[in-house]
């Protein structure tokens, strides 16, 4: 895992300083050595910071040249199978044992389409053509790796990060409307926009070609929607031991490194497949790390810890506390580059660095909500927007009504008295979407934030709320949760998850592999019919049926879904009350902002009417991003 950047101008005088500068700036994510190539007859230049995991010695350096001297290379990520790629050349003579150079040479033989196909892993990576003079940009079918591409001028520029693009001083910082407003509605910034207008992200599963005297041309190939199509033609049957036997597999290919591996385990479903399935492989004995928290309503480490003790692994607790939170916050800004604002990025962070201590590659559950059916959403569309298209409209606008009739705190205490947590939050979404009449429309309000459709803090006249892309119209013949698992699939795991957990652990030297997201489990996972993906009324049917091989069911099941959230609620009445009071002050004198409407979202939070902590994260972390920069 590493960080590339590129440039390619019709002016090659600096090239070199150019280039340099760029991938300085993106150090953090290659700390074992970093390298430059540049053609200046035709203005090229690449750019990477290597991290060091298969192939320590010299001959897995980059900027790399194909053994034909026609192409050149620079590469991040991981490539699972490249053994197999490599077996598909044989006779030939090589360097080193690097990824790098069989993908290369892989490229070079059969050109970049096959390779895609055939290669397992993640990656971003840009290829240059110097015959053809064509520059190729490619990124992973999920968007595990990220890529950002800017043009204008006489400059193409590309990049791990967008810290990178600013390093040159052709890049312009202009702050993109749309995807300020998507910030504020869905916590991150989605594909393809970038918060400069300058700026695009290279969507997953896409391949960008620039050829002389012609625009970026982009198309798509790999698609979710195809894979989860093809999964629905499968026979359902023998699903648990082919997913188990695929998973194993997975893990497999995953652990080749040439470094130390170990494992997040926050001891919910996703991470403890993952783990078990380690552990059958390994025998135990390697690294688990988990963080805890004082409030007792977030802490899973217990149970994280009961099972890194049946499997064996040596485990690693680090508590997170408030005061913690509110050293690394000032932090955030730099880390994530891109203004980012899901608040579980703080033990992101925390148990990045904490895992670095001991390894250089840890193995995380991550993508098993999304293949699985892991999200409260996605029960609501397999079970409950189906029941609410029977009730006529009318009546659904009045039911709305009545849910909002009775106060916030009144249904925070009815949730508390029936064990129900977040109640009233959930009370306050059904009623948004209880009038609603198409599922893109409801997906815009399950992810919105706690926001209701049409809310925003924005002050700009030019940029409404930002919904999520609707959906294709090929798409709509899809059960209403395969389509919502599609969108997080295409929207939520890229943006959110994956951004998360790249910026957080890149930012401190570590490799974060996700086997869930291993694509050749897709189709087997929408093998199931929407039915066989619950059990119970509880999603990933099919994983927890696999993990009862491996795990007592008491470790794993009877509680619900937690994950690595953070008590941001409290904190903000709390330890960060003063820090986001301030924060908060400058950003409604910015003039982007609507100084009314953060006031009141902080007098709802403060005073309990309704709690605005996410909505009001968005704003801090937006507001903190704007300061550092």
């Amino acid at each position: 895992m590493c960080g590339i950047a590129g440039l390619l101008s019709q002016d090659p005088r600096q090239l070199e300083a150019r280039i340099a500068a760029m991938t300085a700036a993106i150090s953090h994510r290659g700390p074992d050595g970093s390298g430059i190539w540049t053609d200046p007859l035709n203005g090229i230049a690449l750019g990477h910071a290597r991290l060091s995991i298969r192939d320590l010695t010299p001959a897995g350096a980059q900027p790399m040249i194909s053994a034909c001297q026609r192409f050149a290379i620079t590469y991040n990520g991981e490539i699972y199978n490249a053994d197999e790629l490599k077996a598909a050349m044989p006779g030939r003579v090589w360097h080193g044992t690097s990824d790098t150079e069989i993908l290369l040479e892989h490229c070079a033989a059969f050109g970049v389409a096959p390779t895609l196909k055939a290669a397992n892993g993640m990656f971003a990576f840009a290829l240059w053509d110097r015959e053809s003079k064509t520059l190729t940009l490619a990124r992973d079918r999920f968007g595990i790796k990220p890529l950002y591409w800017a043009k204008g001028g006489q400059d193409f520029l590309f990049a791990s990060e967008l810290r990178a693009l600013c390093a040159d001083a052709s890049f312009g910082r202009d702050l993109d409307e749309a995807a300020l407003a998507a910030l504020m509605r869905l916590g991150y910034v989605p594909d393809p926009l970038s918060i400069w207008k300058a700026a695009r992200k290279l969507e997953p599963g896409s391949l960008l070609t620039l050829a002389p005297g012609q625009e970026p041309a982009i198309h798509r190939w790999w698609d979710a929607a195809t894979a989860i199509r093809a999964g629905m033609a499968r026979q359902a049957t023998s699903l648990a031991e082919e997913t188990e036997e695929l998973l194993q597999d997975a893990i497999r290919r995953q652990t080749v490194s040439d470094v130390p591996i170990g494992v997040f385990l926050s001891g919910g479903i996703d991470s403890s497949a993952v783990a078990s399935h380690l552990a059958a492989r390994t025998g135990g004995g390697l690294d688990s790390f988990t963080v805890s928290f004082d409030e007792a309503g977030y802490d899973e480490s217990g149970y994280a810890k009961r099972i890194a003790d049946h499997l064996g692994f040596r485990h690693h607790e680090q508590r997170l506390t408030a005061c913690d939170a509110l050293a690394i916050v000032p932090e955030l800004a730099r880390i994530y580059d891109e203004p980012f604002a899901d608040s579980s990025q703080i033990p992101a962070v925390l148990i990045s660095r904490f895992a670095r201590q001991r390894v250089k590659v840890v193995l995380s559950g991550d993508g098993g909500d999304e293949l699985f059916a892991g999200y409260n959403r996605h029960r609501f569309a397999f079970k409950d927007w189906p029941r609410l298209q029977i009730i006529p409209a009318p009546m659904r606008q009045a039911l709305a009504g009545l849910v909002l009739a009775l106060p916030h705190g009144v249904w925070g205490a009815l949730g508390t008295f029936s064990g129900q947590k977040l109640m009233a939050e959930k009370m306050q979404k059904l009623a948004a979407i209880l009038p609603l009449r198409s599922l893109d429309a409801a997906y815009d309000c399950l992810v919105g934030q706690g926001l209701l459709i049409g809310e925003s803090p924005l002050a700009m006249t030019k940029a409404s709320p930002y919904p999520v892309p609707p959906s294709t119209i090929s798409d709509l013949d899809l059960h209403p949760l395969d389509l919502m698992q599609l969108k997080d699939i295409r929207h939520y795991l890229p943006g959110d998850i994956l951004t998360k957990v790249d910026r957080a652990s890149m930012a401190c030297g570590l490799e974060v592999r996700v086997p869930l997201l291993d694509h050749r489990l897709i189709p087997l996972a929408f093998a199931q019919s929407p039915g066989q993906r619950f059990q119970d009324g509880q999603g990933k049917a099919l994983l927890r049926r696999i993990l009862r091989k491996r795990l007592p069911t008491q470790l794993f099941e009877g509680r619900p879904k937690q994950g690595f959230a953070v008590p941001i609620d409290e904190w903000l009445k709390g330890s960060l009350k003063d820090w986001a009071g301030d924060l908060l002050g400058r950003a409604k004198s910015s003039g982007l902002f609507d100084a009314r409407v953060i006031d009141g979202w902080w007098a709802d939070h403060q005073t309990g009417r309704r709690k605005r902590h996410h909505a009001l994260w968005s704003l801090l972390m937006f507001q903190s991003w704007r300061e550092e920069r």
